[in-house]
Order: C-alpha cells, then sequence, then structure tokens
C-alpha cells in the first residue's frame, strides 16, 4: 500500500511540491478566504511585510537593493538590537548553554541564566521576584487568568493593548472598561465593583499606537482610595522612561504602589525576544504554578536570555543611552508640528503622524520609502477606524541628520499628496 501512496504522490507533483486540500469544502473555504482578503487590498488596509536583509538598526538594507535606508520604525529604542556586547553575549550564551532546552520550564528547561535573569530583572524594578515567558504577549495571557476568579473584577482601560484585551478574556473575573485615560469614569467603575473581593486596574505605561502615558500617579491615588491592585504593562516604557529608565511607575514616582509590571525583552532590552512578570513573591510563585503559557511553552533560548541579560547591564551601569532619547524626541516632534503635521501623545519616542486616511497612510509610506525613509502605515484593525496613522518611532542611535533628513521627506511627500 505504501508503494501505492508513493507512486501517486509522485504523480501529484514530487516531493516538495506545493498541495492544495482538495474536497468541496476546502473550495468554499479557498473562496470565502479569498474574498476576504480582496476586501483587505480594497479598503487600502493591506499590510505588506518589507524583508530586511541586514541587522536590525538605525540604517537599513532590503532585500532586492535597497540600502542606506533610515529606519523610523523598529521599538529598537535604544539600538541594542545590534550592541556589539549584546551580541557578544548571546554568542557566547549560545556556545556555553546550546541552542535550546527542548522542554518547558519545569520538566527540563530552567537553566542558571534564567535564574540569573529573573533576579537582574527584578532588582532592575525593585521588586521581589520575576518569572520569563516567550514575550510579553504571554505574560499578559497567563496573569490574569491565575490571579483572579469570578469573585474578583479587573479594570481596563480601553485602549489596552491587544494583549492584555485576549489575557482578560481569558480570566472569568468581573470585567470592567474605563475610557481611556478618564480618571471620572475608572472612578465610576471602581466604586461600581467595590461588591467585588479584588479590584485590579489594568493599564499601559505608555500606549504605542498613541505615544501616551497612563495618568498612573492619579490611577494609583484612584487605586488607594477604593482599595484596588494596579497592574501595568511597561512594552514601551522599560528601558528609557524615567530617571533610570526603570519605566512609567519611576517616571511618575509610584514605584511603591504599582503591584504588578509586565513588560518586554523585544524591544528596549536588546530586541530579541521574550516578555516577563515581575511583582511581589507570592504571586510569580503561583505564576509557576498555574500560568498555561508558562506551564505549556519551551523556555527561552540561551542567546535570547544572554542578550536581554547583557542589556540590563548596560543600563544598570549608565542612563546616558536612556536620556539621550528626550532631546531627540523634542527634535523631531518639534520639527514636524512646525512643517504643519498633527503629533499624537507627548514627550515618548513614539510619534504618530495623524492623517485619518488609510490608504493616504499607506501610500505616504511607499513614498517615503523611496525617498529612503523606512515608515509603516497604520490603519484599521490595528488602530480605530479614521485614526489611520504613520507611526515614526525615535532611537537613541539616530543621528541629527537622521532625524532631520526625516522630516523634509515627510513635508515632500505630505504636500504631494495634500497632506499638508
Amino acid at each position: 500500500m505504501w508503494r501505492i501512496a508513493a507512486v501517486r504522490a509522485l504523480r501529484g507533483g514530487g516531493a516538495g511540491a506545493p498541495r492544495a486540500a482538495s474536497g468541496a469544502a476546502a473550495a468554499q473555504l479557498r473562496r470565502r478566504l479569498e474574498s476576504e482578503l480582496e476586501d483587505i487590498r480594497g479598503a487600502g488596509t493591506w499590510k505588506s511585510e518589507r524583508v530586511i536583509a541586514s541587522r536590525q538598526g538605525p540604517h537599513l538594507r532590503l532585500a532586492g537593493g535597497g540600502a542606506g535606508i533610515i529606519n523610523f520604525c523598529a521599538n529598537n529604542y535604544l539600538g541594542l538590537s545590534s550592541h556589539p556586547e549584546v551580541i557578544r553575549a548571546a554568542v557566547e550564551a549560545l556556545e556555553k548553554f546550546g541552542a535550546g532546552l527542548s522542554s518547558v520550564r519545569f520538566i527540563c528547561g530552567t537553566q542558571s541564566i534564567h535564574k540569573d535573569l529573573e533576579e537582574k530583572i527584578a532588582r532592575f524594578h525593585q521588586r521581589e521576584d520575576a518569572i520569563l515567558y516567550a514575550s510579553c504577549f504571554d505574560a499578559n495571557a497567563g496573569i490574569f487568568e491565575a490571579l483572579l476568579t469570578p469573585e474578583d473584577a479587573v479594570l481596563s482601560d480601553e485602549l489596552n493593548h491587544a494583549s492584555i484585551i485576549d489575557g482578560i478574556r481569558l480570566c472569568k473575573a468581573n470585567k470592567y472598561r474605563y475610557k481611556h485615560m478618564d480618571m471620572q469614569d475608572l472612578e465610576v467603575k471602581l466604586k461600581e465593583a467595590q461588591k467585588h473581593r479584588l479590584r485590579l486596574v489594568a493599564t499601559d505605561g505608555a500606549f504605542s499606537m498613541d505615544g501616551d502615558i497612563a495618568p498612573l500617579r492619579e490611577i494609583c491615588q484612584l487605586a488607594q482610595k477604593y482599595d484596588a491592585l494596579v497592574f501595568i504593562d511597561e512594552c514601551h516604557a522599560t528601558g528609557f522612561l524615567g530617571p533610570s529608565g526603570r519605566g512609567t511607575d519611576e517616571l511618575l514616582g509610584v514605584m511603591d504602589k504599582v503591584t504588578i509590571i509586565n513588560s518586554t525583552l523585544g524591544k528596549a532590552l536588546g530586541g530579541a525576544a521574550g516578555g516577563y512578570t515581575t511583582g511581589p513573591k507570592p504571586l510569580i510563585d503561583l505564576l509557576r504554578q498555574r500560568s498555561r503559557p508558562y506551564l505549556f511553552s519551551n523556555s527561552l533560548p540561551p542567546a535570547v536570555v544572554g542578550c536581554a541579560s547583557k542589556a540590563l547591564d548596560l543600563l544598570m551601569e549608565s542612563n546616558a543611552i536612556a536620556q539621550s532619547m528626550a532631546a531627540k524626541t523634542q527634535r523631531f516632534r518639534s520639527k514636524m508640528a512646525a512643517a504643519g503635521f498633527t503629533i499624537s501623545g507627548k514627550d515618548h519616542p513614539i510619534c504618530p503622524v495623524m492623517l485619518g486616511d488609510a490608504r493616504l497612510a499607506s501610500v505616504m509610506a511607499e513614498d517615503m520609502l523611496n525617498r529612503g525613509i523606512y515608515v509603516i502605515g497604520f490603519s484599521y484593525p490595528v488602530v480605530p477606524k479614521g485614526k489611520a496613522r504613520i507611526r515614526v518611532q525615535i532611537s537613541a542611535v539616530h543621528s541629527d541628520e537622521d532625524i532631520d533628513r526625516c522630516v523634509e521627506a515627510f513635508t515632500e511627500v505630505g504636500r504631494k499628496h495634500g497632506a499638508l
């Protein structure tokens, strides 16, 4: 029988040939998917992927010959993705500890470097303990279900990251959504939630789409008034916000009032992958027992751990890299505003150039690339309908000349397409 199957397979195109599932149901599925994809293209919200043929950094080479491209849309806030010491640490970890663990943490997937990094993260954030995940998406998916029960309540900012929203959906707690950074609405929801055993306010520290920063002082005051806990996602804050880069809680002086922090190793801290939760030790111990993404996902690869560990070393040795971004961010924001653009957010290196129209954002981004500036248009469903923008992200390794060239290109393209 196996010989017959082999002959049939060879007649069907040979080993490695692409195959499409047959049958009426598969054909119906294909038609539906192709129609849906065509609708996305027609709406001007199709998201193409540009292929980079060099390491991540302020200057890139694209596959197909695009060289000398200035990159303004990576989360490489501190430029550590290609820092020589970070790369060297990854190579050393790879050689010493191997490519991966082939296992989850509680079976045979915990190495000394994992424990060392968790201790370092907790020390950096001035918390009791920390736990590593494959990504911050996993950290957000794992915490709410493990911590909250039907007796509890979670109060979430309406513009929280998708991973927070998905994590909250997985838990059985009572769910309240308050208007974006609206403290009056949060107080109304906290009053409504007083009947529940535990109340947890969940917010991004810095919101990635708009570049605005949560009013943590006011949130913590309300949490104290109504006996609630505060959780923040610090993916777009860790490493560069605050005097020593510890995040929005340091920036706003409430480090002792925020109970739980989730963040990533995949942005400012080396740019590879990985996420974590840091907070009270009993919570971290509980997550090791009950958090499904932790229990059922392979351990972080040693090279990733090495990258992140060295990035934290560099941050704790000096805040010079983190502090260099403030002036560069202000330079871009002020020059763009003077040119006539509307830039959302305030004082954050995420600088959304608001355009409104999805097709305009996409076309302008392509024209920017033709002028050597790598930016991406953001539109629905990544942002609300009518809120399309080109999100520019400033890095500590951008030069003043890079920033000025970006502003000049935006001005040219904006005038060409009637955005100015």
